[in-house]
């Protein structure tokens, strides 16, 4: 289980950009491994020890089409020698992640939505009497992720007055706030979720710490729903990519960038605050989308 450990950039460097006139600090996990990127290796890496602590050898996950979430798990595999499989929500498709995913050798199973939305049936209807795999929940949801995420507030060492996380389930925010509780640092956490009704993220995060007050949510950046775009947030994008050489993806990343930006245009938060962005990867996400960008 140690190879896995050995090609991580670990503790992920921040780099201090300026964007519009703005100072930005961004936690780098992106550059924590190419393919075990950003939040997902923070996720995957205490799911996979306790994988080897129970000798469990074939890891069992779950994902929509372009899920960076798959991508990582089979590359994780692949580096520790285990056998993965995946999946997949909704009808058969081919498109660049999946191949990736099936290239680093992850098995897919195309689902219909109506089996997939019960994930634990799905599981024990196929594998109840194989001893070996290991259940991973989609998008690497678990308490292993969350103390995986709160390392990422050990790496610290300079205080922030903000901390921006993009969120689909609220994972890696209940990671980031455990961590800023744990050290009782004075930082706030701004969490954007990438969805429509993403305030049920605020429920999710309660699962796992208590104490919710230097938690904010600010729920008006979805861009019209999970995966949805439009031209301004495409444009933004591309501003901030050429002016910094930081990329951003339209699915999760950019959206944050774009919601710290315009929170200070507002006025909601101080346009001289320290913050910090973490840079979660799944640079991946934007092959859906890079017909958008040409």
């Amino acid at each position: 289980m140690g190879k896995l450990f050995y090609f991580m950039l670990l503790p992920s460097p921040i780099h201090q950009v300026s964007f519009r006139g703005k100072t930005l600090f961004v936690k780098r996990d992106d550059l924590i491994d190419p393919f075990v990127s950003g939040n997902k290796w923070r996720k995957l890496k205490y799911i996979l020890q306790d994988a080897a602590e129970k000798n469990k050898n074939h890891l069992i996950t779950f994902g929509g089409a372009y899920s960076n979430h798959l991508l990582a798990t089979a590359a994780a595999a692949a580096k520790n020698h285990l056998k993965a499989t995946a999946f997949v929500r909704g009808e058969m498709v081919n498109n660049p992640t999946l191949a990736l995913c099936k290239l680093f050798g992850m098995q897919l199973q195309f689902t219909d939505r109506e089996s997939y939305r019960n994930k634990t049936d799905l599981f024990e209807k196929h594998y109840s009497n194989d001893n070996s795999v290991y259940f991973i929940d989609e998008g690497g949801a678990s308490k292993e992720a969350i103390i995986g995420c709160a390392e990422i507030i050990d790496e610290l060492l300079e205080d922030f007055d903000y901390i921006f996380c993009a969120a689909g389930t609220g994972t890696t925010a209940a990671g980031l706030l455990k961590g800023i509780n744990k050290h009782q640092l004075p930082t706030q956490l701004h969490v954007i979720p990438v969805l429509k009704g993403g305030d049920f993220i605020r429920d999710e995060i309660a699962n796992y710490e208590s104490d919710l007050s230097k938690l904010h949510l600010h729920l008006d950046y979805h861009f019209g729903g999970y995966a949805k775009t439009t031209p301004e947030l495409i444009t933004f994008i591309k501003d901030f990519t050429s002016s910094t050489g930081i990329l951003l993806d339209p699915i999760y990343t950019g959206k944050m960038c774009y919601a710290i930006f315009n929170l200070m245009e507002k006025g909601i938060i101080e346009k001289d605050a320290k913050i910090l962005m973490l840079h979660t990867g799944g640079l991946f996400g934007i092959l859906g989308k890079i017909d958008q960008f040409s």
